[in-house]
């Protein structure tokens, strides 16, 4: 067994389960651990950030758009305090991230000495935004630790995972055994339960399928549109799930059309989705046959008690599904042209919402298929939730339930890391933007070379709406100060550019991708109208 320190056995293992890139930010708690990383620098890429947050989020964007592992890795106390904004969106968005933090001196721990970073009980706190957690009192235990981390992250329901190291642990050597990675088998359902439901949906007039964020973490688009043009079933993308079923395909659905679909359905199977908006609707399901198929056990019944439940991998049990459905499948008169028209009128009605509807519709023309847009909580973002069209699984990311201001621009930019050769844009408001500007110093430092749009309307634009519309004008901390971007910009070496509505818009991606450095396009606008209405028409509480 090799003499190792703490934290050269930490990199070792972590380079066997795979892990190529590190954010991070260094502090004293990690002195060794990034000693570690400068001896593999030919192998493992380290972005550090001017702010932990953008570490989680960074690799956040990393992992949701390669199905790799990402990883951060962050001091203890406030470092992780800091990067808990981006697990608890990973946690929402059933991302694969790895964050390692440090701890104090082992010694110290619970003693409430007041130590450097010391925040009493860090690893119950971290639990709160992740699947798993666990600490590391001796090198010898950093590879086993390592290992059921990743197995965490590869089972069940991936969401993001958390070790914690005290720094004399790292600093400390030991004869060291490093570990092999463990293979997981993921399960296919049950035989009996998979039968049940081919024969439900095979039987089935009017047969109707919900996807959701499980079905890109599975990579089970393809047996998704097989389950679906097998029944010729309707498939209704929640935001986390847009790109399973390419929006070319008269059967991709969104939550708009989903009104219309659920009444008039007789079975409804649901995929890797936590079903939240339609069993709160008045239009949810009422007296059908509801099928639900997730990897995670705790999921089945926790919106709507389903008649069938399926604790499977999306992947796994949709081609189990696929093999047994042809045996029960009834003949059916077609849907596309009902189908097609459907898409037509919600089409029609979301792109009454101006300017956001030509504003993202710009984008759209602009991208390639296999380009990636993250979306934010600004008005233009909202329209993306459910309207963008998507061609390609893991081209559009938000922020799932967590509704996290500030997210997009920093995880973009792990995107970009995780993508070089595919183009990228970034949305914001200028209220969200803000949260993370210090980062064009990191796009700058590393040749991260995304384009990053931010419409700027002076406000929290959608709290300022709501103030005027719900009480009375009576605005308060809803208006803001903003530099000027175009110099604010290029003071940080990055182009610079200004333009006036979408056709400007739409010049200036055109320009900017591809042009092989970051760019930054600012887009004034006005206040725009509400898209809630639209997205939330029969939910029985409004949160927006």
């Amino acid at each position: 067994m090799p003499q190792m320190t703490g934290g050269q056995a930490l990199v070792a293992q972590l380079m066997r389960e795979g892990i190529e890139v590190v954010f991070g930010l260094p502090g004293v708690q990690l002195d060794w651990a990034f000693d570690a990383l400068y001896d593999v620098q030919d192998r493992v890429r380290i972005y550090h950030t001017r702010h932990e947050q953008a570490t989680s989020y960074m690799a956040d964007g990393y992992a949701r758009t390669t199905g790799k592992v990402g990883m951060c890795l962050v001091v203890p106390g406030p470092g992780l305090l800091n990067a808990m904004a981006g697990l608890s969106t990973a946690y929402a968005c059933n991302s694969k991230v790895l964050c390692v933090a440090g701890q104090i001196p082992s010694e110290h721990i619970e003693k409430g000495r007041g130590m450097l970073h010391e925040i009493p009980h860090q690893l119950e706190a971290v639990r709160s935004v992740t699947k798993w957690a666990a600490r590391a009192m001796r090198p010898q235990e950093i590879p086993g630790l390592v290992r059921e981390a990743f197995r965490q992250l590869h089972s069940g329901r991936p969401r993001p995972v958390e070790i914690e190291i005290p720094p004399d642990v790292l600093q400390s050597q030991a004869e060291v055994t490093l570990l092999d990675p463990e293979p997981v088998e993921r399960p296919s359902g049950d035989p009996d339960l998979i039968e049940q439901a081919a024969r439900a949906l095979g039987q089935a007039e009017r047969p109707l399928i919900f996807a959701g964020g499980g079905i890109l973490a599975a990579e089970a688009w393809e047996e998704l549109q097989t389950v679906a043009e097998l029944l010729e079933a309707p498939v209704v993308m929640t935001m986390n799930g847009k790109g399973a079923l390419s929006d070319r395909h008269y059967l991709a659905q969104n939550m708009v059309a989903a009104r219309e679909l659920t009444p008039q359905s007789d079975v409804i199977l649901v995929v890797g989705t936590r079903f939240l908006q339609p069993a709160t609707s008045e239009w949810g399901p009422n007296g059908q046959v509801v099928i639900q198929m997730d990897i995670d056990p705790e999921e089945i019944g926790r919106n709507y008690s389903p008649t069938i439940g399926i604790v499977a991998d999306a992947r796994r049990g949709l081609a189990e599904l696929a093999n047994r459905l042809p045996k029960h499948n009834r003949k059916r008169a077609s849907r596309k042209e009902e189908l097609t028209a459907l898409k037509e009128r919600v089409d029609d009605m979301l792109w009454e919402v101006q300017p956001q509807a030509s504003y993202a519709m710009a984008l759209r023309q602009v991208l390639p298929d296999d380009g990636i847009l993250v979306s934010e909580s600004t008005q233009v973002g909202y329209w993306t939730w459910n309207a963008f069209p998507v061609y390609r699984p893991r081209t559009l990311l938000t922020s799932g339930y967590q509704g996290t201001l500030g997210y997009g621009f920093a995880t973009a930019l792990g995107v970009q890391v995780g993508n070089p050769d595919k183009p990228v844009i970034s949305i914001n408001g200028d209220g969200g933007f803000m949260y993370n500007v210090q980062e064009l110093a990191t796009a700058v430092q590393h040749g991260i070379n995304l384009v990053t749009v931010v419409f700027n309307d002076n406000a929290y634009g959608n709290v300022r709406r709501i103030q005027k519309e719900r009480f009375g004008g009576r605005l308060i901390a809803s208006d803001l100060y903003n530099p000027d971007f175009v110099k604010l910009a290029e003071s940080f070496g990055i182009e610079g550019i200004r333009v006036e509505g979408a056709e400007q818009l739409k010049w200036a991606l055109e320009r900017s991708l591809g042009a092989g450095r970051p760019v930054l396009i600012e887009v004034p606008v006005g206040e725009m109208p509400s898209i809630w209405s639209i997205i939330m028409a029969g939910r029985r509480q409004q949160a927006v």
